[in-house]
């Protein structure tokens, strides 16, 4: 950009140039902002918003330019002002894509109306200004068969550009894509104008999802626009040869985080209809009778009038729900007395699918409990497309990542180390969401490392902060996936860890991992399940979770009495529920079911038992998972007559008994502590013969405390032994329990 120049603004020499909108100047100005290799001559005038064309004309003195009235008062200076003018070189890819345009008259016309065809008028606008630049905001004057016209530019949008702070702009090319919009109140009315821009639904020629911001989604994309845009790209008059209505719905769904109001802002940002309307669920919810009701009309108004004034040439209104279950609940399922939810349900059909239907919308509802929603919302004709939004798989983990670390690395700031394929391998089960969240715990441990919080007012180093994969490292145990694996809950039912115990445990450990084995690699058991019996104390738990652990499937649950504690009897049966509802969101997934019998609240006085939970397990422990996804339960129990009697013990494909110990399996046990002397490893294993594992583990921490205790750390540590005498004194105190 040149230097400016300083000149006295005059008036355009004649009415006819006043609507070339051209600014005129002499030749010897002209000179002076006609770029090298270029023959036109473009300038910034009064500042750094407008930019005009610029032509020669004898009658307008050196030092002085010459702008029309609408010019000048665009730019807010009157004739004899001086301003500054410098010279504009264009950028590469400057061409305009899309101009919107907003038409109205010189001077009003009262009750007459006025047909402008877009086909017609978009090559005259194209022949009279092309090679012109034009700004978001400007406005223009025009004579069109013979009646002088104001055009305000809505929208310049060059293909490829990207968000900044720099005006909206670029030159009219024989490409550009010119959408008329008329003024309120002005009786224009746009004709043809779906065929002059029927190829432009959108704004790009092409989707680039990852500098959209959407990694991993490929496929569902897709499917939407397959579904909803396909048929809208045509003119109308092939979609009426074809038969079919343009589809005015469609749902996303799934877990939190994953993408879906990502998904429906950017479909939003990429239609060249309206502006779209975002609204979310409960803010059309109102106190005042008949107030929520007249919030969803209100939604809808401005598509209903456009319809009525321009028919099938009217643009697209997309009208964005986030979490749409909170107004659409299935109708007769509240119970608060006032039908309002009811009302919006019923209010919302009507203005979709009723008898005076909209054809220019396009309603995209976000929810993550599809069952919660009205069917008659669900059917064609309505939200007809059901998009699922999934937990990415690997390759959409990678892209993800991709996304959250490009400015990073373009900066210098992402260290060489850190190998985005190995995180999206590490990174089961997380969702978008999840996996920003990782990225940003893992700068924060970077940023934290250029802190020192002796002197927080030491001045930082920018230039050495490094994001590492130890910091990427450190940020996967700090972020846990909400669909992945418990590995706390599964460590804690194993608190003293696993050892050798006899051929008996093994074996079970064994065949149990074969089965999770044929779950994993299997095309015909998607669903496999194993009952552990045995009594209390032997190990069930421990096993089921070692085995939950070793098995490294992303989605490991443990479902147990003390996780549901203080629950009612729905309430537990909504939490099993969604643990296996969860778990079918996961391509492999285990649920430990942990003492069966506390799930079903047995008591041997009665007996008695809760029916709901019993029906509830039973339902799932036969359900097949939906669309190709896997899962195995492991149940454990001690009751194993009473599951017999309930029918849930024939409900299990496999079943293992787990036995106590015996003597030679005990010394195993007592060996691998090393809390024993040598001489007297055999007296104790004799002492605990078929005694349960954990109640082994309990007497041998008791003993290891000695006779005035305080005496542990020196046992464990191998400095001591345990005291036989004392040992046979603490197994007589729990004997009586065990026994």
């Amino acid at each position: 950009m040149s230097k400016s120049v300083k000149m006295t603004v005059v008036s355009t020499p004649s009415q006819d140039l006043a609507l070339s909108n051209l600014a005129y100047c002499s030749s010897m100005d002209l000179s002076k902002f006609t770029a090298p290799g270029s023959r036109l001559a473009y300038a910034l005038v009064g500042g750094d918003f407008v930019v005009y064309t610029l032509a020669v004309h004898p009658s307008v003195a050196s030092g002085n330019i010459a702008l029309n009235a609408i010019q000048r008062r665009l730019i807010r200076v009157s004739a004899g002002d001086e301003i500054s003018v410098c010279r504009f070189d264009l950028p590469d890819m400057f061409d305009l894509a899309v101009l919107r345009l907003e038409l109205e008259f010189v001077k009003q016309r009262n009750n007459k109306t006025e047909q402008i065809d877009a086909s017609l008028l978009t090559n005259q606008i194209k022949k009279r200004f092309g090679t012109q630049i034009m700004t978001a905001g400007q406005r223009v004057s025009f004579e069109y068969l013979g009646t002088n016209y104001i055009f305000t530019v809505n929208q310049a949008l060059v293909e490829g550009q990207e968000e900044s702070d720099a005006p909206e702009r670029g030159v009219i090319s024989k490409d550009t894509y010119i959408v008329f919009e008329a003024a309120s109140n002005t009786g224009i009315k746009v004709i043809n104008q779906r065929e002059a821009t029927s190829s432009n639904l959108f704004r790009q020629k092409e989707f680039n999802l990852e500098k959209l911001g959407i990694g991993g989604l490929g496929a569902e994309f897709s499917d939407i626009f397959r579904r909803a845009f396909a048929s809208r790209v045509f003119p109308p008059h092939v979609t009426a040869k074809l038969g079919i209505k343009h589809v005015k719905g469609m749902l996303l769904f799934g877990p939190p985080g994953t993408g879906k109001t990502l998904m429906a802002r950017q479909i939003g940002k990429l239609l060249n209809g309206k502006e779209p309307k975002i609204v979310n669920g409960p803010e059309v919810l109102s106190k005042y009778v008949g107030e929520t009701e007249k919030n969803v009309r209100d939604l809808f108004a401005d598509a209903e009038n456009e319809q009525k004034s321009r028919g099938d040439e009217s643009d697209l209104h997309v009208i964005i729900f986030d979490e749409i279950d909170a107004i659409c609940k299935s109708r007769g399922s509240t119970r608060d007395g006032t039908g309002v939810h009811d009302s919006i349900v019923n209010q919302l059909l009507t203005k979709i699918d009723g008898v005076d239907s909209l054809n220019n919308v396009l309603l995209i509802g976000m929810t993550n409990r599809k069952d919660l929603l009205d069917e008659a919302l669900l059917r064609p004709g309505r939200l007809e497309v059901h998009v699922e939004i999934n937990l990415p798989d690997e390759n959409g983990r990678l892209q993800i990542f991709q996304i959250h670390t490009t400015k990073m690395k373009e900066s210098s700031y992402l260290s060489a180390d850190v190998n985005l394929e190995v995180l999206a391998a590490r990174t089961k089960n997380y969702s978008g969401a999840e996996i920003e969240g990782v990225v940003k715990s893992a700068t924060s441990f970077a940023l934290n490392r250029q802190i020192s919080m002796d002197d927080l007012t030491k001045p930082l180093d920018h230039e050495s902060i490094r994001v590492t994969m130890d910091d990427f490292l450190h940020a996967l145990r700090e972020i846990v996936p909400a669909f992945g694996a418990s590995t706390d809950d599964l460590e804690r039912h194993r608190l003293y860890g696993t050892v050798e115990c006899g051929k008996r445990h093994k074996h079970t450990f064994e065949r149990v991992m074969l089965l999770v084995e044929q779950v994993r690699v299997s095309k015909v058991t998607p669903l496999a399940s194993c009952l552990l019996e045995g009594p209390s104390g032997s190990g069930k738990s421990a096993m089921a979770c070692t085995i939950a652990i070793d098995s490294d499937f992303p989605y490991a649950k443990i479902l147990s009495a003390e996780s549901m504690t203080g629950l009612s009897e729905s309430g537990k049966c909504a939490q099993i529920i969604k643990v296996f509802e969860d778990a079918y969101k996961s391509e492999l997934s285990i649920i430990i079911l942990d003492d069966i019998e506390r799930l079903l609240e047995y008591t041997p006085i009665g007996p008695r038992f809760s029916n709901l939970i019993s029906q509830t397990l039973l339902v799932f422990l036969k359900r097949i998972p939906p669309k190709g996804k896997k899962l195995i339960i492991i149940g454990t129990t001690s009751e194993g007559g009473f599951l017999e009697s309930l029918g849930i013990w024939t409900s299990f494909s496999v079943i293992h008994h787990v036995p106590t110990l015996k003597t030679e399996d005990a010394k195993k046990v007592l060996l691998q502590q090393n809390v024993f002397a040598e001489h007297d490893i055999d007296q104790a294993s004799e002492a605990l013969n078929d005694m349960p594992l954990k109640t082994i583990y309990r007497l041998v921490d008791m003993a290891a405390q000695g006779p005035t205790g305080g005496n542990s750390e020196a046992i464990y540590s191998g400095n001591e032994k345990i005291d036989l005498n004392f040992f046979f004194d603490c197994l007589g105190d729990v004997v009586s329990i065990y026994r």
